[in-house]
């Protein structure tokens, strides 16, 4: 059975609230789902907050979101991530050990 393209972008959502974004929230970062082509099987990807523009981002998306979601979800191929063009600044500092990131 062949599923729709509003199924599989439900499920993908799904995956990423619930197991991706607990663990990028930590480090001040967001990722939000913008688009899967059905042709490609590609998912693309909002980097937002401490992500946009991260080194650590692209190892992130692909060692953990791609292979997550390829195994979860047949149709996905590959994962892209864009940085956000309204977010200049990834770094983040802690400044007094409280464990609560404040933005450089």
């Amino acid at each position: 059975m062949d599923r729709t393209k509003e199924q599989i972008l439900e499920q993908i959502n799904h995956i990423i609230d619930e197991y991706v974004q607990p663990a990028v929230q930590g480090h001040g970062g967001f990722i939000r789902l913008e688009d899967f082509d059905m042709e490609s099987g590609r998912v693309l990807v909002l980097l937002q907050g401490s992500c946009s523009g991260c080194a650590s981002s692209t190892i992130t998306l692909k060692m953990g979101v791609e292979n997550m979601l390829k195994h979860y979800v047949p149709e996905v191929n590959a994962v892209d991530g864009m940085d956000d063009p309204n977010f200049n600044n990834p770094y983040y500092t802690i400044d007094d050990g409280s464990g609560f990131a404040e933005y450089d």
